[in-house]
């Protein structure tokens, strides 16, 4: 489970930041690969303070508690409610690679179109404010999308389509239709100034996919090797998100 984390880890950095970074002007490639790393720091703290708790605390139909607030109570024994095989501290820190590279997959419909300090406050909110209720309402005990925890509807969200795929997606479009076209396009040429990047980045993705998939599983088990190759091979690079190449 810890090498599944630390692949999904490399989903973002060095991945989704190679890969964001050639399909920018060369000027921007600093720009849009740092907030893919300040996500991962942020993101980091945000999760241990609250974001654990908001979405794998409480039984609310919409959001977590506070319980596990600042980590409180995630130590070495299982949580039997989502993974009673391994220590909640490994399930709380391969969950947190799934909340740090769902805002970074935004970024790339902001590329070239908002400040640094912009970037991250929206991410900040919108980590709070998406990203938490949702993770809770499809994964949380009493979520209103997890019927199999006590809930009202019943979702299939194996790795993360809704919670991660389609809320990141659906955010990049309305971000690029809210934010508008680059200054100067489409007078200005604005190729993609590295596709080697891009290139290199895309395979760092496509090989993370198999941390992001088998250890979706929660152990070595047929479930695992199912979902890491046919899920793997079938995403390929390309969530919803990663289609909005910053070209206008």
């Amino acid at each position: 489970m810890l090498v599944s984390a630390a692949l999904v880890l490399m989903m973002t950095g060095p991945g989704l930041a190679l890969f964001y970074g050639g399909l920018v002007r060369r000027k921007n490639t600093l720009a849009i690969m740092m907030q893919s790393f300040m996500l991962m720091g942020v993101i980091t703290v945000m999760w241990a303070l609250v974001g654990y708790s908001l979405c794998f605390g409480g039984s609310g139909p919409v959001i977590g508690g506070f319980e596990h607030a600042f980590l409180r109570g995630v130590g070495a024994e299982p949580n039997a409610d989502y993974a009673g095989t391994i220590p909640q501290m490994t399930f709380m820190v391969y969950q947190l690679m799934f909340a740090i590279i769902t805002p970074a997959l935004i970024t790339g419909a902001t590329a070239e179109r908002m400040k640094f300090s912009g970037t991250v406050l929206f991410l900040i909110l919108w980590f709070l404010v998406v990203y938490a209720p949702l993770a809770h309402m499809v994964w949380g005990k009493g979520g209103l999308l997890n019927a199999a925890l006590g809930g009202k509807f019943p979702t299939l969200d194996f790795a993360g389509g809704t919670v991660v795929h389609i809320s990141s997606g659906v955010s990049a479009l309305v971000c690029a239709l809210y934010l508008g076209k680059r200054t100067g396009f489409p007078k200005q040429p604005m190729p993609p100034h590295s596709l080697v990047l891009s290139f290199i980045g895309a395979c760092l993705l496509w090989v993370g996919w198999f941390g992001f998939n088998a250890g979706s599983a929660l152990g070595s088990s047929p479930l695992a090797t199912k979902y890491s190759i046919t899920a793997s091979t079938r995403r390929s690079t390309c969530p919803v998100a990663m289609s909005l190449r910053p070209q206008a």
